[in-house]
């Protein structure tokens, strides 16, 4: 049974892996097209994708928009968390149906009723605030869940205790309630900004000449070319993710060993 269970494990595991090992193999080939096993060892690609101007402006808005996005997306989501432990009853269902509504949609109509909008109805809206909306729409349920869940294990007595002793609600919250909430708003920080880092569905529909995201114009890129570039811009991708995860993994476990003292 043991052999079984260990072989099951690592089907699974190559599953899940081997295509990113064939993506990031294969931008190191020196075929100028995408081959596994690869021709040869080059830098050339990564070379290219830091040498095309499309390339960097669009990796320079998507970095920007994913933290524009998440720091939107944590503060509402912060707040919307709070309200659905103060609301109780039916305001609170009400409440809670209506923040994680945007998860019963798929984004692909999330990004045509957002580009209907702007289009029929902000005309001169700025490309880039149309972007910020839905990457922002789609991360708030994301972070009301995380947020609300760590809130739902925190006494409310103790920021009820300091309001008794003095301190106005928000002082309260500030200094009681938010600090708790560290190891939750680190974690809601790394998922918002890997998912809108690497959102597809709601910039597809949202993207403008200029304002174009990586992921984009990496699609884009493909449709004409296959060179091994596409697996470079895939493997800087997946590189900052992994450093990402790693940051945030190292911030997560001070606070969840001193939140246990």
């Amino acid at each position: 049974m043991k052999i079984i269970f260990w072989m099951a494990v690592s089907a699974v595991f190559a599953f899940l892996m081997l295509p990113l090992i064939i993506v990031v193999v294969s931008s190191f080939s020196e075929g100028e097209i995408i081959q596994f096993p690869p021709n040869g060892f080059t830098f050339r690609w990564f070379s290219n994708l830091f040498g095309m101007e499309i390339f960097k402006r669009a990796l320079a808005l998507s970095l920007v928009l994913a933290l524009s996005s998440t720091t939107l997306a944590i503060s509402t989501g912060t707040i919307c968390a709070y309200c659905l432990t103060r609301f109780k009853g039916l305001p609170g269902v009400f409440l809670e149906w209506f923040i994680l509504s945007p998860l019963l949609v798929p984004e692909i109509v999330v990004g045509f009723s957002l580009l209907s909008f702007s289009v029929r109805i902000m005309k001169s809206i700025n490309p880039f605030l149309i972007l910020l909306v839905g990457h922002t729409l789609i991360l708030i349920p994301y972070t009301t869940r995380i947020i609300w869940s760590s809130l739902k294990n925190l006494d409310p007595s103790l920021e009820e205790s300091a309001v008794n002793l003095g301190a106005t609600r928000l002082k309260a919250f500030l200094d009681i309630t938010l600090p708790n909430l560290k190891s939750a708003l680190l974690a809601s920080f790394a998922l918002d900004f890997i998912a809108s880092f690497n959102n597809v569905p709601i910039s597809l529909f949202l993207v403008n000449p200029g304002y174009t995201t990586l992921p984009i114009q990496l699609l884009i890129y493909s449709e004409y070319y296959f060179d091994p570039t596409v697996s470079a811009v895939s493997t800087v991708m997946l590189l900052l993710t992994l450093i990402l995860l790693s940051l945030v993994e190292k911030g997560v476990k001070p606070f969840i060993f001193i939140s246990h003292r």
